[in-house]
């Protein structure tokens, strides 16, 4: 794969560079690449490469003109980022989808399953034209590139998923529903529940398999599903299959796909060259940061169960690109892996090492325990006294007894992560646990222009987004 990559950009302004072609006659190419070619991040790439694209340059990273973009969920920056999406990455994530459906095939599912309806919520298909090139969410940009015999399946149609203003999209949907027999959805989870509770609610029924009795399979993506498990069981009429995916502003990465997995299966041979950076002390610093000297793994390199940050490189113009998510692999037979966190979406105040897989875990043991549907929540570490403390917010909209959810929630971190546990009883003095209604988490994503899509709410708050988040929910209350 890395060498696929490497001779296609040869001979662009960033192969010729990092010398490409005396990398691609190196007996070793793995090792040349990692010596020659330094890792980026989004500011680094796009401060040096990526502008250019933009500005409407040709051959800068990947060969030929670049005419989509696609605007990033921006939870770890309070600005969207603009990924390159080339023609052969659009392709790549076809390819993607369509080995995924084929694998469906392992689980036994009903022929006519595949005969009904697949409802695909994300951003609108109506990208924004930025001078010679388009931007909008990626799945906008899928669903609009969507090959044409899928359309006889694919819903909400192409009129609704045009919408931008995400209320009327879901009023559209609700409308509609009745007349689809949908079998498959598709989203995030934060969306789809609330599209779901839409649907319920304009049809006065029960849940929603009183309006669509077929419903079989939902594939989620972009977030854990964990915190969201309640709440979406109250609003099923029967189990269903869910399925995780792993799809990416930078490319389809890894999906689900078989009964008992350990984690999503990475694909390997679509287009993207994998790294792996050890997520730890000695690579990363407290906020997250890479330092310097940081060692790469290939896939051959890993070991099961521990945590590294992953670097990419696409044919799409990424060039070792340090994506920001953290993962595990389950079964490294299988090339199976598990997202347990963000590089900078952890809490390490005093040596807790907190991870997003973590914090879900915990909040979703304690909504069950307390039997209430948490349906977003996020976290800052902070100064107390002359200590640290953890403040959570959690959204939940049923009565909930803050003090005893805190207890429930500590407990259960204590038992997942032991160095939490140990800094419980030193320098992390204390656990702050502020109940407030969903609306305020919708409304903060709703000011910032966020609502609906692939956009998530972030877990971590630090620096000017905590700042931000204090400030609105000042107003809030006033």
């Amino acid at each position: 794969m890395l060498r696929r990559l490497l001779r296609k950009a040869a001979y662009t302004r960033f192969g010729l560079q990092y010398k490409f072609s005396d990398i691609l006659r190196e007996d070793d190419i793995i090792r040349a690449f990692r010596e020659r070619v330094p890792v980026f991040d989004y500011n680094a790439i796009y401060n040096e490469w990526w502008h250019r694209t933009l500005e409407g340059e040709e051959n800068v990273c990947w060969p030929g003109k670049t005419k989509f973009f696609a605007l990033s969920s921006g939870t770890s920056e309070s600005a969207s980022k603009r990924i390159p999406l080339t023609s052969d990455m659009i392709n790549a994530i076809k390819r993607g989808s369509i080995k995924q459906i084929i694998s469906s095939r392992n689980y036994d599912l009903p022929a006519w399953v595949y005969e009904k309806k697949i409802l695909m919520i994300g951003g609108s298909t109506s990208l924004s034209r930025r001078g010679d090139y388009f931007e909008g969410d990626l799945s906008g940009v899928s669903a609009k590139k969507i090959p044409f015999w899928f359309h006889v399946f694919y819903k909400p149609g192409r009129k609704i998923a045009k919408e931008k203003n995400w209320e009327k999209k879901l009023n559209e949907i609700a409308k509609k529903a009745t007349d689809w027999d949908v079998s498959i959805i598709v989203g995030v989870p934060a969306w789809i529940q609330i599209m779901l509770e839409k649907v319920i609610e304009h049809y006065d029924v029960e849940n929603i398999h009183d309006v669509w009795p077929n419903l079989s399979v939902y594939v989620h993506s972009g977030v854990s599903y964990e915190p969201y498990h309640e709440g979406f069981r109250k609003l099923l009429g029967k189990p269903i299959l869910t399925l995780n995916s792993y799809l990416a502003s930078e490319g389809y990465i890894a999906f689900e796909n078989r009964p008992d997995a350990k984690g999503m299966r990475m694909m390997l041979t679509n287009g993207i060259y994998y790294e792996f950076i050890p997520f730890d002390d000695k690579h990363f610093n407290d906020n997250g940061e890479l330092l310097p000297g940081a060692q790469a793994l290939h896939i051959g390199e890993v070991e099961e169960g521990k945590p590294y940050a992953l670097l990419l490189t696409t044919c799409a113009g990424a060039w070792r690109y340090l994506i920001g998510d953290v993962i595990q692999f389950a079964d490294k037979e299988r090339s199976e892996i598990n997202i347990v966190g963000r590089t900078k979406h952890y809490l390490s105040l005093t040596g807790e090492h907190l991870s997003v897989d973590n914090m879900d875990h915990a909040v979703q043991r304690a909504s069950k325990e307390m039997q209430v549907d948490v349906r977003e929540y996020t976290v800052a570490g902070i100064r107390h006294d002359n200590l640290f403390a953890h403040h959570w917010w959690i959204g939940c909209d049923d009565p909930v007894n803050a003090e005893e959810f805190k207890i429930r929630l500590d407990k259960c971190l204590c038992e997942l992560n032991d160095d939490y546990a140990t800094e419980r009883s030193a320098a992390l003095k204390d656990v702050l646990v502020e109940i407030l209604p969903t609306d305020v988490f919708m409304n903060w994503m709703r000011q910032r222009g966020k609502l609906g899509g692939q956009h998530k709410f972030p877990r971590v708050l630090k620096g000017k987004q905590l700042e931000e988040w204090e400030q609105f929910l000042l107003t809030t209350q006033k």
